[in-house]
């Protein structure tokens, strides 16, 4: 097993690595930035190693700088988080050249989920469905127009090397379409240093279906149920849930299936999130997200599995836990994202020091923080100040100990967005599943 474990992140998601890590023995190290250096993961860990400027480019992106802090704090193993440099192919392809673990998948299976383009001829040849569209290696502006035509309207332009809704342009009018694709162009190549594109047929409306999986390095493959993710705001994840509700069990299974011949199909290893639009009976691939999700904490509440853990063994090549029939699924989990941001105001990111910031403590909840009293919420990063999760024996009375947990949760010295998860979880579009993507845009003034 490892013994010592460096995690290349910051906030929640470092806290609760090192939760299990701490729990299996194993001696922790953080990193941080100059706007980190008080942080509460830094605090939670065995060591903390400076890694430069506040600066996501300088610190938490450098690839350089995180390795020479694993080397330098003696770590054996690195564990990217989400978001940074999570699905970043050549950072695995460092730690491994280290001589470290990296606690992921290999590097190959990170890039060949790493372009949308590549990703979906490879898993239209292996029989996944996916949206109609273009995703051809001809990239010339005038070629893409050309595609779109043909495509039909409304359509979606998506950077190939981009993730999480950023650059994503939709094109609702033939008028639209040239500014659409040269804005797309732009965005890709500033965000994602890549101005390939994608052209997919636009579905106003679906739901957001994803399937856990995880793989070990001795060929063994599980998935551990699906979660619904299509509570969004501007193409963000706000509430979470699994199982997925309201879903025929043929199309379930069809799913979890469907996210199986996924992971086979690039020789996957560790966890890793296959994302599906369902529309009506139908679904269609989206993305593969080559690491641990933010939203991976209803899957352990309704396995009773601890991911991280599961993470850790498979990258000590010890085999996965459990076999597929031995995966058992209990109740109906719910998580919702308690971030730094004004609803008043667009949303718009709020900094400062928290004067208090009070997590509820109920039957059934769970927290996952990144913030205490006394932090202070850098405007350089992030907005997510943890993360509730209520689990029930059914949806109805997870929504609700879900938000009695948010009116619980008390904060003061910035804006933060609970009271209007709430009113969302309270609402009938949401308890009756009539919910999708496009709720929270296109009926804000429900909420």
């Amino acid at each position: 097993m490892i013994e010592s474990l460096l995690v290349a992140n910051r906030g929640e998601i470092a806290c609760r690595i090192f939760r299990t890590a701490r729990r299996l023995g194993l001696r922790t190290i953080a990193v941080f930035s100059d706007a980190d250096a008080a942080a509460r993961h830094v605090r939670e860990a065995d060591e903390a190693v400076h890694i430069g400027p506040a600066a996501a480019r300088e610190s938490y992106l450098n690839i350089a700088r995180i390795i020479e802090a694993a080397r330098a704090s003696g770590a054996q193993a690195v564990h990217p988080g989400y978001g940074f440099l999570a699905e970043n192919h050549e950072f695995a392809q460092a730690c491994l050249d280290a001589g470290l673990s990296f606690v992921g998948p290999p590097p190959a299976a990170i890039a060949a989920m790493g372009s949308k383009i590549l990703a979906k001829r490879r898993l239209t040849a292996a029989g996944v469905p996916v949206l109609p569209g273009y995703a051809g290696s001809e990239q010339d502006l005038r070629r893409l127009a050309s595609e779109a035509e043909r495509l039909g309207l409304p359509l979606i332009i998506k950077p190939a090397a981009g993730g999480g809704g950023k650059g994503m342009q939709i094109v609702r009018a033939a008028a639209e379409l040239d500014t659409a694709l040269a804005a797309a162009r732009r965005l890709a190549e500033s965000a994602f240093g890549d101005g390939s594109l994608l052209l997919e047929r636009y579905l106003p409306a679906p739901r957001h279906i994803e399937v856990q999986v995880f793989a070990d390095s001795r060929g063994n493959l599980v998935h551990l149920g699906e979660r619904d993710c299509s509570t969004q705001r501007r193409h963000q994840k706000l509430i979470e849930e699994a199982p997925a509700p309201g879903l025929p069990e043929p199309l379930r299974e069809r799913l979890r299936a469907a996210a199986l011949v996924v992971a086979r199909e690039i020789g996957y290893v560790s966890a890793g999130t296959v994302e599906f639009l369902l529309d009506g009976g139908e679904f269609y691939f989206m993305e593969m997200n080559t690491r641990l999700q933010v939203e991976h904490t209803v899957t352990e509440a309704v396995t009773g599995l601890d991911l991280v853990e599961w993470q850790l063994r498979v990258a000590a090549g010890e085999p996965l836990p459990l076999g597929q029939s031995e995966v058992r699924f209990e109740g109906h989990a719910i998580e919702a994202r308690v971030c730094a941001e004004d609803p008043e105001r667009g949303f718009l990111p709020s900094a400062g020091r928290l004067a208090l910031l009070e997590w509820p403590e109920l039957p059934c909840v769970r927290v996952d923080a990144g913030f205490a009293t006394g932090d202070t919420v850098p405007d350089c990063y992030d907005s997510l100040l943890g993360k509730i999760i209520a689990w029930a024996p059914e949806r109805g009375l997870a929504s609700a100990r879900l938000a009695d947990a948010l009116a619980s949760t008390y904060c003061a010295g910035v804006h933060t967005n609970e009271r209007w998860l709430r009113r969302i979880l309270r609402s009938a579009r949401f308890l009756e599943v009539r919910h999708d993507v496009a709720l929270l845009d296109q009926a804000a003034g429900e909420f």
